[in-house]
């Protein structure tokens, strides 16, 4: 059993990094994400890690060296928020498209305008189909963890492709909380050293991100798609040795007595954990609730929610992001699209809230429960999606 310890989630999250024995940190300060590199950037100059940290010009700088990195067969990180995601958007595509491994911690933000540095999920929306492997993490313990799994996942050379990880900004990455790191002993089994398939070389000349003519790109892309689809075996192998090892076994849907429920809230990061107390006390009055946190984003884990969701009648589904235009959010709209030729489709009502981190409290996550039950007994075909606790609509 490793050591457990009350620390900030971004400084755990870093200390994860060290775990990993990365060789090439390349960042540029963005809140909420800034505590991370911070501290590496002490870990790297106190001799505590011994790695490379380049403090860029820019987060398209930071990923653009990432890049260069992992090509050669060396391990990378990075981490950013909202607009800096949006500036290194470019080099994020081809990373994947390059099939270069590196992990990646978003401290979710939204996304300007107007200027806000708090928490949403309209950064990860952004780039929901940039072709990395994405995860949501509900607490410290889960960021720290799922480091370590991404490098473990991503370089596996039946996968090669980045990892992201999604961590709430401030409501997690500035919160002290309770971590078990893993012994060195414990790393050393899990994470085998970066063995690249191909890496840049002078001896060994390869080319990489060619031009693409139009006669061979769609074959390309869809290659593409394919190895994010079938890293999910090697997703679940890695989360199964993870439990082995540490004793934390993670699922792509996560669930809270969702056995017999009728009505299911769906949600992604944090919220996870509050609407977990809202189902405990619809529970206490008697009403067949439960929870599914969706953990694995992409690839989407289609089987497995369709599994999770089972016979209930009813889906609550909570976006943190807009898809403007798109009647409705984005969970939502992908969880309407699973089930769409299913027998039994459930009532699925969506709630866009907690935009750059305005409070949602149980009692409002009971509201969305009793206001949905009102949709769906008075008229199921009554708009399906509402902003809630917008003022003036």
């Amino acid at each position: 059993m490793g050591k457990r310890i009350g620390l900030e989630v971004s400084l755990s999250a870093a200390e994860a990094v060290k775990m990993a024995d990365v060789d090439c940190i390349a960042a540029y300060p963005i809140t909420p994400q800034t505590h991370i590199v911070e501290h590496l950037s002490e870990l790297v100059n106190d001799g505590e890690l011994d790695a490379e940290f380049i403090p860029v010009e820019s987060e398209h700088s930071a990923m653009s060296v990432c890049t260069g990195v992992a090509a050669v067969g060396a391990r990378a990180f990075t981490c950013t928020s909202s607009q800096g995601l949006a500036l290194m958007n470019e080099i994020v595509h081809i990373a994947a498209s390059m099939r270069l491994p590196m992990v990646m911690i978003l401290a979710n933000r939204s996304m300007s305008g107007p200027i806000s540095i708090w928490n949403d999920h309209t950064d990860v929306m952004s780039i929901r189909d940039c072709g990395w492997i994405q995860v949501f993490a509900n607490n410290g313990q889960e960021v720290f963890d799922h480091v370590l799994f991404g490098y473990r996942v991503g370089e596996s050379q039946k996968v090669m492709l980045p990892v992201m990880i999604h961590i709430d900004g401030f409501i997690l990455t500035h919160v002290i909380e309770p971590v078990e790191f893993w012994e060195t002993q414990q790393v050393e089994r899990y994470l085998p050293a970066f063995k690249p398939i191909h890496a840049l070389h002078p001896d060994r000349p390869v080319t990489m991100g060619a031009f693409g003519m139009p006669s061979m790109f769609s074959e390309v892309k869809v290659a593409q798609d394919e190895a994010l689809i079938q890293s999910k075996s090697e997703i679940m192998a890695a989360w199964n040795e993870l439990g082995d090892l540490v004793g934390r076994y993670y699922r792509p849907i996560e669930t809270y007595r969702s056995e017999d429920a009728e009505t299911l809230f769906i949600t992604q990061g944090s919220f996870g954990e509050t609407v977990s107390l809202v189902v405990d006390a619809l529970r206490d009055e008697g009403k067949r609730v439960g929870l599914l946190m969706d953990r694995l984003w992409r690839p989407f884990p289609l089987d497995e929610f369709r599994q999770a969701v089972g016979n209930a009648r009813n889906l609550i589904v909570i976006d943190r992001a807009i898809s403007y235009g798109g009647q409705g959010g984005p969970l939502a709209m992908d969880l309407r699209s699973a089930l769409y030729k299913e027998r039994n489709q459930p009532n699925i009502t969506n709630f866009i809230c907690g935009l750059a981190s305005r409070d949602v409290t149980i009692d409002d996550f009971k509201n969305m429960f009793n206001r949905s039950m009102e949709k769906i007994e008075g008229n199921p075909r009554e708009e399906d999606f509402e902003y809630y606790g917008v003022r003036g609509k």
